[in-house]
């Protein structure tokens, strides 16, 4: 048997070898990156790229290598893409970014929708973002929202994006895939949930509790300490307290924030009865213009890929080679081409930290929008 450290010799030799026809090969697919650019071609080139996979996996003699073998040169040909998109931006071919940059919100007493009616938590999330908003108003659901922007009733939307307990909320990434809006600003509210009652009534009184579905999930553990309780999904916090209040049955409770009871003259029976003590809400500000504050530096896209093994990898390694940090993905089924259960399809959210003027950021997006299907800036902000 040899010894470790000759057979480690002979590595070190290989993989001089290997650096050197790597580099090699990076300089070839420079030329072609060259007469792409001349002759106005794509980077990417799927039929190709599958020939060529197919290819030097048959030149792979032992079988068990062979699947090693493919990835290696996965890896080589994704290398030489990012390379070659580089390139293109730094002969200033980019991709076309349709955003304007801007200072602040253009519209003076812009008027601004949010679902609920007042007291809801979007109704305080707009009142933590917007200096005025006294030109507001509040419709049903949040389609509704993005309905009053495409329809020139609102400039702005608030709508709930994701909690720190009980997740994202799936409607509204859907909603912003759908609708030609933007993300231009976020606002963080922490959700402090109360139980609230009709004047006069003590928690013994209580057996019906209302609120948003949430809202019930992130007070689940109190809940369960009154498993004689019913508890009852209605459209959001605010409305929920605003029924007990309608009703004036003692029996009823809400579980909405305190401003709430303020608003609506209920007892507030027990207060900070969510399971998370920080328990927060995302909201996002959305409009219809494609427009981005000078100096952001959050960017949220979705996209769609090919249903093939190791497609999303590829996807997110336009982040890595960009030095750019991912701080969410989401997935979304794609409904209506999921007939078939085995082949389900998805669309993706993302959001990394950048500004769309950054060359990493332009980069990777020109990356994405030709290995991606249907890719969608949602917004930098």
């Amino acid at each position: 048997m040899r010894e470790l450290n000759e057979i480690r010799a002979d590595i070190d030799q290989v993989d001089r070898q290997l650096v050197e026809l790597y580099e090699k090969r990076m300089k070839l697919t420079e030329q072609v990156a060259e007469y792409k650019i001349s002759a106005g071609k794509k980077v990417f080139d799927k039929e190709r790229e599958h020939q060529k996979l197919d290819a030097v996996t048959e030149l792979v003699t032992d079988p068990n290598l062979k699947r090693g073998g493919k990835e290696l040169f996965e890896q080589l040909m994704s290398m030489s893409r990012k390379s070659q998109y580089q390139m293109m931006l730094e002969k200033g071919i980019s991709p076309r970014i349709t955003f304007e940059e801007v200072d602040g919100l253009p519209q003076q007493r812009p008027r601004i929708v949010y679902q609920g009616v007042e007291g809801a938590y979007s109704h305080l999330a707009m009142r933590s973002y917007f200096p005025d908003s006294s030109n507001s108003f509040h419709v049903a659901t949040w389609r509704d929202a993005m309905e009053s922007i495409a329809g020139g009733q609102a400039d702005y939307a608030v709508l709930p994006i994701e909690n720190s307990t009980a997740g994202s909320v799936t409607e509204n990434y859907d909603l912003l895939a759908e609708y030609d809006h933007y993300i231009v600003g976020e606002q963080i509210v922490k959700a402090e949930h109360c139980l609230l009652g009709y004047p006069g009534a003590t928690m013994e009184d209580i057996d019906m509790v209302y609120s948003h579905p949430q809202a019930l999930m992130q007070c689940s553990r109190f809940l369960e300490e009154h498993r004689n309780w019913e508890s009852k999904s209605l459209k959001n916090t605010a409305g929920s307290a605003l029924k007990v209040k309608e009703d004036g049955m003692k029996n009823q409770a809400a579980i909405a924030s305190s401003l709430t009871a303020e608003l609506y003259g209920l007892t507030i029976l027990q207060q900070g009865i969510q399971d998370n003590p920080n328990n927060c809400t995302r909201f996002v500000i959305v409009t219809g213009k494609k427009m981005y504050f000078k100096g952001a530096g959050k960017i949220s896209l979705c996209f769609e890929i090919p249903h093939t093994s190791g497609s999303l990898y590829h996807i997110l390694s336009h982040f890595m080679y960009n030095d750019i940090n991912m701080t969410k993905i989401e997935s979304r089924p794609l409904g209506e081409r999921n007939g078939d259960e085995s082949k389900w399809e998805y669309r993706f959210f993302v959001d990394i930290e950048g500004n769309l003027n950054d060359s990493s950021v332009q980069n990777a997006l020109q990356g994405l929008r030709e290995e991606t299907e249907n890719l969608k800036i949602l917004g930098n902000y």
